[in-house]
């Protein structure tokens, strides 16, 4: 963890697991306040044959293609859904039964989970030329997923540097409004988590992550 706070998530370190129904493969990036009882969770999920999702009822689901050859989501009410290259995306309620067909080959998505109404997130996709920036409060925090290329993250004179494939949660501020610059080459994920007025953001530590 960074003097301000902010938790650098190697790709190296995401916790792969079997989902819950073992048909497909998940790389765990974060999950917040802790397993089981998250209210935000970022993974990605690795489907090479048709496969199930699991339900998660009371969830918001994003997802979005990061590599392959796209994917078809089968709802069980009739609606069909296309991921495709280079990076389609899909917002559907974590409590619809659904699945996930690969287009000629395996492939590999974003998937961010949020509950409502302990918090909102929202997901964008971010070129990355020259700075951008990101400010955190005392209700507000970013993830950033290095997409495509590199990052650095400024944070009181270092930087952070981030690889294709790597992450960084860059936590609420309990002292007021924080700006963190991001320059670099590439393309981005930025995820924005705000919390209700009378919740208090839950902390993170680097080694288990959330406490």
């Amino acid at each position: 963890m960074s003097e301000h706070g902010i938790l650098p998530i190697p790709a190296t370190e995401y916790r792969r697991a079997r989902w819950r129904n073992g048909r497909g493969w998940t790389r765990e990036i974060l999950a917040l306040p802790g397993d089981p009882d998250w209210n935000l969770r970022l993974s990605i999920a690795e489907l090479d044959a048709v496969a199930d999702f699991s339900p998660f009822p009371g969830l918001r689901r994003e997802q979005l293609l990061l590599s392959g050859n796209g994917v078809c989501l089968h709802f069980d009410d009739g609606e069909t859904c296309e991921l495709l290259p280079p990076h389609q995306r899909a917002h559907f309620d974590g409590a619809r039964p659904v699945t996930g067909i690969p287009v000629d080959g395996p492939v590999q998505v974003f998937n961010l989970m949020w509950r409502p109404p302990a918090l909102a997130a929202a997901l964008f996709h971010r070129p990355l030329v020259g700075t951008m920036l990101c400010f955190c409060d005392p209700r507000t925090a970013w993830a950033v997923h290095v997409l495509a290329g590199s990052a650095r993250i400024g944070d009181g004179g270092r930087e952070l540097a981030l690889a294709q494939g790597d992450s960084a949660w860059l936590p609420a501020s309990a002292d007021g409004r924080r700006r963190h610059a991001i320059d670099g080459a590439g393309a981005l994920l930025l995820v924005q988590v705000e919390w209700p007025a009378g919740v208090e953001p839950p902390a993170l530590d680097p080694a288990g992550r959330d406490q």
